[in-house]
């Protein structure tokens, strides 16, 4: 199946895309800022470069897409109806590697954290903002698939 745009279109789409300074990272950054945490922001010092360091608190804090990170069961995450096969094994690559990743970070002593886009909708952000806070501060938080 063809694909329903022209080489240039879809080009300047895929341009749009950006792995940095994402609106869900920039909400989850200010919203930490502003409880008065400190943090480096995707630091390639460690696996998967982190999209929130928090050395104080030994805590890595990773955003997701649940498209591009394939968020297994979620109701955002539609595989695309063309092209099925290099999709599949393109979002399974990334979701296998940021299981290695995050893997790593536990085996050096990391407590990590994952927040998923669909987890900063309007009608939930509140509850996981705080959530994710306590995760960094009060619990130390583990990891959960």
């Amino acid at each position: 199946m063809a694909d329903v745009h022209s080489k240039e279109t879809r080009s300047y789409i895929m341009s749009k895309i950006h792995s940095k300074d994402t609106k869900p990272e920039i909400l989850v950054r200010k919203y930490l800022f502003s409880r008065g945490l400190r943090y480096r922001k995707n630091d390639k010092r460690y696996p998967g470069c982190p999209d929130i360091v928090l050395s104080k608190h030994r805590t890595a804090v990773f955003i997701n897409s649940c498209f591009w990170h394939k968020h297994i069961g979620c109701r955002h995450f539609v595989l695309p109806k063309s092209n099925i096969e290099f999709w599949d094994n393109k979002l399974e690559t990334n979701r296998l590697r940021d299981e290695r990743n995050i893997q790593q970070l536990c085996a050096d002593g990391w407590n990590v954290v994952v927040v998923w886009e669909c987890e900063l909708k309007k009608g939930v952000r509140e509850d996981r903002l705080t959530r994710l806070y306590d995760d960094i501060t009060v619990r130390g938080n583990y990891y959960e698939p």
